[in-house]
């Protein structure tokens, strides 16, 4: 650019030679004046591309206005280093830049970029935990969405000093972390992501709840494996409570508790129905063959089942099974339930053999399904 105004210089200054001298030094003047006007006008209202040209920019902290400037040039988000260095500080932005992670495109112009560093406007995914889901559905989600590997962040799920760190005393995360919608950035890892789920748990675990748990004489891991429990069984967010009272009026009977969910925990995903085979299954976590409640949680649960088992309907349930509509029949006696069973189930056999589920919700936790007792999360 430095040579343009040489040449054009050196062009007016012959002019000025002529006898037209006055006309030339006005030409010269209002080009000198107007000419770059011109064109930090033109990079201002201006964008070097289409938009097809997308780029994550990782802008560390302690970048000075100069590095950024430089690598949004170098990556084509815009025309002129100086001219964007120029603008921030006229505009008296230069020293407020944030760092983070950014996406652009060429399509942008100068002012929106530089809004979105003053601003901080960094770029994040969103990943929504749904309720109920076990650490082997996470680790499936998230690398469907391509965010993670599922064997990495499994292999964080069982991290016994991530475990030690966040108070875990489980030999798992399982159950700790909570539904909700998480941003992730290029920066965050399996471990990050696990530490803000749990933290996110922790902020709704209120105290309140904590004196609850005591006051039924149960412990936080206790909660949430019920909780757990209660999640994968209800499909009405109504029934929460009535299948929580179950539960508990089992516990005090010291009847086994059968919930289905957990006759298959670890080897595929609870879809509604479970087999013969899965109930003779010898997993520490069916409730079929063991007494009390499973070792841990068999999913992780939200907020109102967890408040479910914690403020559980005053009732004397014992069983309950389920209708063709997903929702339950509840039974006080034995008898009670039998008939329940032939009409809910029985009737609808031959319904239920036809359906094969396809929520995303019924994937399966591992892609082949395995016997026998994990001692961790496992390869594909």
């Amino acid at each position: 650019m430095f040579e343009l105004f040489k040449r054009i210089g050196s062009l007016i200054m012959k002019l000025t030679l002529s006898r037209k001298n006055l006309l030339g030094i006005s030409l010269f003047i209002t080009l000198v004046v107007t000419l770059p006007l011109n064109i930090y006008l033109i990079f201002l209202l201006s964008s070097p591309g289409t938009g097809k040209n997308v780029k994550i920019l990782d802008l560390r902290e302690g970048y000075s206005l100069k590095k950024i400037a430089g690598e949004l040039k170098r990556s084509r988000i815009i025309s002129s280093e100086w001219l964007f260095i120029l603008y921030a500080r006229l505009q008296g932005v230069d020293d407020k830049v944030k760092a983070g992670a950014y996406q652009f495109n060429d399509g942008m112009k100068p002012p929106n970029i530089l809004h979105r560093l003053i601003t901080g406007e960094v770029y994040n995914l969103r990943f929504a935990v749904p309720e109920g889901y076990s650490i082997y559905q996470i680790a499936l989600l998230l690398e469907n969405r391509g965010l993670f590997r599922r064997e990495a962040f499994l292999a964080q799920c069982f991290n016994r000093s991530l475990l030690a760190e966040l108070g875990i005393k489980g030999p798992t995360i399982e159950g700790y972390l909570y539904p909700s919608t998480y941003n992730i950035t290029p920066h965050t890892t399996e471990a990050d992501l696990i530490r803000g789920m749990v933290s996110q748990f922790k902020k709704r675990f209120s105290p309140e709840m904590g004196i609850k748990a005591k006051m039924l004489r149960m412990d936080t891991n206790e909660i949430l494996t019920l909780a757990s429990m209660v999640e994968k069984e209800a499909v009405s967010p109504a029934e929460r409570p009535l299948i929580a009272s179950v539960f508990h009026n089992r516990l005090k009977r010291k009847m086994p508790l059968q919930s289905d969910p957990t006759a298959v925990y670890r080897s595929r995903a609870f879809a509604g129905k479970i087999s013969r085979r899965d109930i003779q299954s010898d997993s520490p976590y069916n409730t079929y063959k063991i007494s009390g409640l499973p070792p841990g949680p068999i999913g992780n649960p939200g907020i109102e089942a967890i408040n479910a088992v914690l403020s559980p309907a005053k009732t004397k349930y014992l069983y309950f099974v389920a209708k063709l509509d997903g929702t339950h029949c509840f039974s006080t006696t034995l008898n009670e339930h039998n008939r329940a069973v032939h009409k809910y189930l029985r009737s609808g056999a031959a319904v239920a053999e036809s359906s094969e589920p396809t929520a995303p919700e019924y994937r399966n936790d591992y892609p082949v399904i395995k016997s026998g007792v994990d001692s961790g999360p496992v390869s594909p």
